[in-house]
């Protein structure tokens, strides 16, 4: 009995040694791999936007939880809103895990509403995560008159925003058709600055659609002296810190209603995406996603992060592809009504 349990033991031995000396094998191919070359993260907006912002952020301290610590270059390739990178990203990026890339989160949703130039299928990226997800609000000035957002539906608002595929435009078509506010929106301020600029200015009434990060970064006296009124928030999850406010989907009054506006918001859940292309070997992607939740907790990423007034909430890969998996597999005919309400006159 004692021979047998001997041999047994050791054949366990033997085995579990086989076993991590397979397991370190497989870590020093990683750390080869990643170490053989730069990794590059791709940002579909040129130097300075809010995208760009956050990507070399995580180029400052990912690399060092990425086997093999390779070094990270963050490249911009600009074009029709991100798709161009989006576009190249899934077709003609390297799939070996050396390649990621940040887009408009609008992109996950592109072939709802246009397919037009869409060359990917959001449902096949392999996504990394986001560092954050986006909270736009509607806002109102003080003196406007504009107090809560039923006032939107009986009294209506003009309302400032950059282009006819901005989301302060597309929000505000939804909400006429959807909620039935009076909103109308003024184009041709150039980004939100410029139009809460106009609001201050009393050109408008206020903006259908302003990132609430942006207002805690430029405009925090608004918020502190009560310059303005946050009529809702646009989330499929309220943020804590904007307790009494509403979020959207409070005012859907059927079910309906509720999933058209779910497949128009969820892109704000989304926040600020990260996506390799299709094909990357399993464990190189696993490494890539573990690389980037544990920069999220890094004490100086967030550091860095809160000097640059950048929010971090992280939302993890697998995240954003159940929401997604959730949004394309809605019925057709709420597919068609949401397409239908972001594109109305």
């Amino acid at each position: 009995m004692r021979a047998g349990f001997r041999m047994l033991l050791g054949a366990a031995l033997l085995f579990g040694g086989q076993i991590s000396q397979v397991a370190e094998a497989r870590a020093q191919a990683l750390a080869d791999f990643f170490k053989a070359q730069p990794f590059t993260i791709l940002v579909g907006y040129p130097p300075g936007a809010g995208y760009d912002m956050y990507a070399r952020l995580l180029a400052r301290h990912m690399g060092q939880y990425l086997p093999g610590a390779p070094k990270i270059i963050v490249q911009n390739m600009p074009g029709a809103g991100s798709l161009t990178m989006a576009n190249h990203l899934y077709n003609n990026a390297k799939q070996d895990g050396s390649t990621i890339g940040t887009f408009s989160r609008g992109i996950t949703m592109l072939p709802i509403v246009d397919s037009a130039g869409v060359r990917y299928d959001p449902l096949k990226f392999n996504w990394i995560g986001s560092p954050s997800g986006e909270v736009s609000v509607a806002i109102s000035w003080h003196d406007s008159g504009i107090k809560t957002f039923e006032d939107l539906q009986t009294r209506g608002m003009t309302a400032a925003t950059s282009g006819p595929a901005s989301d302060g435009n597309i929000y505000g078509r939804v909400l006429n058709a959807i909620l039935g506010t009076k909103i109308k929106t003024v184009t041709g301020y150039q980004g939100s600055a410029e139009s809460m600029l106009a609001i201050e200015r009393k050109e408008v009434e206020g903006a259908t659609a302003i990132s609430y990060a942006s207002l805690l970064t430029a405009k925090k006296d608004w918020l502190d002296n009560k310059r303005i009124n946050i009529l809702v928030q646009h989330t499929l999850k309220a943020r804590e810190d904007l307790k009494g406010v509403p979020a959207i989907l409070d005012f859907a009054k059927t079910d309906d209603d509720r999933r058209v506006l779910e497949v128009v918001f969820a892109r704000q859940s989304i926040g600020y995406p990260y996506a390799a292309p299709p094909g990357v070997p399993a464990d190189r992607l696993a490494a890539i996603r573990s690389a980037f939740d544990a920069t999220l907790k890094n004490p100086e990423f967030i550091a860095d992060s809160a000097k640059a007034s950048a929010l971090i909430d992280g939302v993890t890969g697998a995240e954003i592809q159940a929401l997604l998996e959730k949004i394309y597999s809605s019925p057709p005919a709420i597919i068609e009504r949401a397409k239908a309400a972001m594109q109305a006159d």
